[in-house]
């Protein structure tokens, strides 16, 4: 059984009267030539599909925030942005969103400490939409009063509107 999966057959033509060992030397060796070529390309194509598989796994394998020497080992030029705020935590929901990957460093030198978020160049323009979007956010946030404020005002009126329910119902309590 094993044999018969290893027997290939080929088929041979060569148009001509008289056939000589030389001729057929000639055609056997096209063919075995022509057979050993498409078995090359097939290898080639093959062994590219696997390589590019495997680029799209490590590039899938490491998005979003890394350290500073995968970031540095994937060949792109680096650019940073300052970053005061100290929830910078936040900003990975947008950073996430935009598929950018960067790294984040923190500068302890200045009193107040600076951190600088590092990212791939090509990424400026995805990294600017990000940051546009997050500090859009963040200034909405900035303007809305808290729950616990909110709360506290709606207890007041709940306080208030108790007391003149009690002042209705005391001067009416005398009239009858």
């Amino acid at each position: 059984m094993q044999d018969e999966v290893n027997e290939k057959t080929v088929a041979l033509c060569i148009n001509g009267g008289k056939i000589s060992a030389r001729i057929l030397k000639n055609a056997m060796a096209k063919v075995l030539g022509k057979m050993e070529q498409d078995k090359k390309q097939r290898h080639q194509t093959e062994e590219e599909r696997r390589e590019a598989a495997d680029r799209a796994k490590e590039a899938a394998k490491y998005r979003g925030k890394q350290s500073m020497e995968r970031l540095r080992s994937q060949n792109a030029e680096l650019s940073n942005i300052e970053v005061t705020d100290g929830n910078i935590k936040s900003f990975e929901k947008y950073a996430r969103k935009y598929d950018i990957d960067y790294c984040l460093k923190k500068d302890r030198s200045a009193d107040p400490p600076r951190y600088y978020v590092f990212f791939k160049a090509k990424d400026v323009d995805a990294m600017t939409a990000a940051f546009k979007e997050y500090s859009g956010v963040q200034l909405k946030k900035g303007k809305k009063p808290s729950i616990r404020k909110k709360l506290a005002l709606a207890k007041e009126r709940a306080a208030k509107h108790r007391e003149r329910e009690k002042t209705k119902r005391k001067e009416r309590g005398p009239e009858h």
